[in-house]
């Protein structure tokens, strides 16, 4: 969808190289860095083309090295194996990354990847009545960066909370409710501390199950003193969801919880039933998936109430009806791999054509201590107190630091500092792993943690300021490129030319690791350069030579917008000081 061609004009120049010499599809020919910058900047394999050629891959990397012709991007090419290594005209890359990122409003991610394209993205999604934990934090983050990697390459995002407040659960908080009263003031505190009450109190008593249902029926009927006591539920529930929400910085384009379908359901599943698609199984509605190895796909219970996938799957008609998604993506726990494997069948079988379009975004747990933690065992940490903590141990760091800065200033640049941290925390390990949680790690300033990144934007931003440039789109027409001669500064141009190609790759798999990971690497490039001027006087940013200070700056610069980015794609601030 996203990758069928580099997004790097000069990466693309390369792959459309090979292309042309050997007279197949530039589409499908990846192009990398080279693991040896003496080999080169970009490297094209021709292994797909060997296949459709029937031609060993390094004989044609040999027939595109003797055939190529030097052009405004690319100087030169060299077989190395099966690998054509091209050299980018240093002159016009420089020239390009200036152009791109220092005009306002520029940047090197194009938006024309996703144009006319909507992707539908369901993400946090917290159930009502239970304080928004530690455990949601996954969800949530990755869901924000995937929402904010396709807007930036053009997509028409529409990002989803889909609230759980409907079904069982209400009933057995409800049926707590009659057992021992309503807390008042009620908080989403005291709703979960009757839950947890509950269902301990249904280990030995068998009359709670049958209670939590019948006010969950209840409650679908329209009874009034379910429906008050379930609005108050909600409304409190998203005041302190919200606060949380913006802590992160998080805001959704939808709110819309699972009782939005309560009168789409009986549509969905008279459908169902006209297609001969269900069947009853001890009482209970269900779609028979013995045939793809799954169990029953469960629609109703015996008792006439409905299920997570019944509202699943009038959400997914609702959503292609309202948005006509080209993509829509479930942001959940790897646990819930089986419901999103049993609705993505049952639409398909309903003759739904979109519904090949539905992915599930699966991610592992999150730990605490070693231990998981979770709203049924009232083992519950606070996501609003882990912010809460990071941001006071950061703004300790920072008044130890920089003293100068006001205290209204390092209260700023702690939160900063401390969400980005726990952000960047959950999104730098590939999705699916499980994250151990250690707050000390998280916060360092040194290593691959959040607050390196911000870093690094601060001091680049720290040399901006000393030298005295306030147009900094004037840099990008005056800097003389022939003035960076360094490698190191050719590693770091190099590296900044690929963050669109990272971006595309992580918004196609779904992966934010790839541009936390990328991040790191760019950052560790202009630390490499930075570190020169350590050595030598005249190899700092802020020389004494004019022309040589101002390509610097001007590099300076373009690193310093488009790690700010990178940030943002990441849903991080980016500090202008620390």
């Amino acid at each position: 969808m996203l990758l069928h061609l580099p997004l790097s004009p000069f990466r693309r120049a390369a792959a459309e190289a090979v292309a042309a010499a050997l007279g197949v599809d530039a589409v499908g020919l990846a192009v990398s860095t080279p693991p040896d910058p003496a080999l080169g900047d970009f490297a094209v394999g021709c292994f797909s083309a060997s296949r459709t050629l029937r031609a060993a891959p390094a004989a044609l990397a040999s027939r595109v090295a003797a055939t190529f012709s030097p052009g405004p991007l690319l100087e030169s090419a060299a077989a190395a194996g099966p690998y054509v290594n091209f050299r980018a005209r240093r002159a016009a890359l420089y020239a390009d990354l200036f152009a791109r990122t220092l005009t306002p409003g520029g940047t090197l991610v194009p938006a024309a990847p996703g144009a006319g394209q909507t992707v539908c993205i369901d993400y946090s999604s917290p159930n009502i009545a239970k304080p928004l934990s530690y455990h949601h934090i996954r969800s949530t983050v990755i869901g924000h960066a995937l929402a904010n990697l396709h807007r930036a390459l053009g997509f028409r995002v529409v990002g989803i909370n889909h609230l759980g407040d409907w079904g069982t659960t209400f009933g057995m908080i409800l049926a707590a409710f009659a057992r021992w009263g309503v807390p008042e003031p009620l908080t989403i505190g005291g709703m979960a501390e009757r839950y947890v009450a509950f269902r301990k109190a249904a280990e030995t008593d068998t009359s709670c199950g049958d209670d939590g249902r019948a006010w969950f029926k209840r409650l679908e009927d329209g009874d009034e003193t379910a429906r008050a006591l379930w609005r108050r539920m909600r409304e409190i529930s998203l005041t302190e969801f919200d606060e949380v929400y913006a802590r992160l910085g998080v805001v959704f384009d939808e709110v819309r919880g699972e009782s939005a379908y309560e009168a789409d359901m009986p549509v969905v599943l008279a459908d169902l039933e006209r297609k001969g698609l269900t069947s009853i199984s001890d009482g209970a509605l269900v779609v028979d998936l013995a045939d793809c190895n799954m169990p029953p796909c469960l629609l109703r219970k015996a008792d006439g109430a409905t299920l997570y996938a019944t509202r699943d799957l009038a959400a997914a008609v609702y959503r292609q009806e309202q948005y006509g998604f080209t993509r829509s993506l479930y942001v959940t726990d790897s646990g819930q791999a089986l419901h999103f494997a049993q609705l993505k069948v049952v639409l398909e079988r309903a003759g739904h054509e979109w519904a090949k379009r539905i992915t599930h975004v699966p991610f592992g747990l999150v730990r605490l201590g070693g231990k998981k933690t979770g709203a049924r065992t009232g083992n519950v940490v606070l996501l609003l107190d882990v912010l809460g903590e990071a941001e006071a141990q950061i703004d300790a760091t920072v008044a130890r630091t920089n003293p100068d800065l006001t205290p209204e200033r390092r209260r700023e640049v702690a939160r900063d500092v401390g969400v980005g941290a726990i952000i960047f925390a959950n999104l730098q390990s590939q999705r699916e792993k499980d994250v151990d949680f250690e707050l000390e790690k998280v916060l360092s300033f040194d290593g691959d943690a959040g607050p390196y990144l911000q870093y690094a934007h601060a001091r680049a931003r720290s040399v901006l300021r000393r030298s005295g440039v306030t147009d900094v789109a004037a840099l990008a027409s005056s800097a003389d490129a022939a003035r960076l001669a360094r490698d190191e500064e050719w590693q770091l141009a190099l590296k900044l030319d690929a963050i669109g190609d990272e971006a595309a790759r992580a918004a196609e798999s779904c992966e934010p690791h790839i541009v936390a990971h990328y991040l790191l690497e760019l950052c560790a490039a202009y630390s490499r350069w930075y570190a020169l001027g350590s050595q030598d006087a005249t190899l700092r940013v802020l020389c004494a030579d004019d022309a040589t200070r101002a390509a610097r700056l001007a590099l300076d610069a373009a690193f310093g917008a488009t790690l700010a980015g990178g940030l943002a794609m990441l849903g991080m601030r980016a500090p202008e000081e620390m």
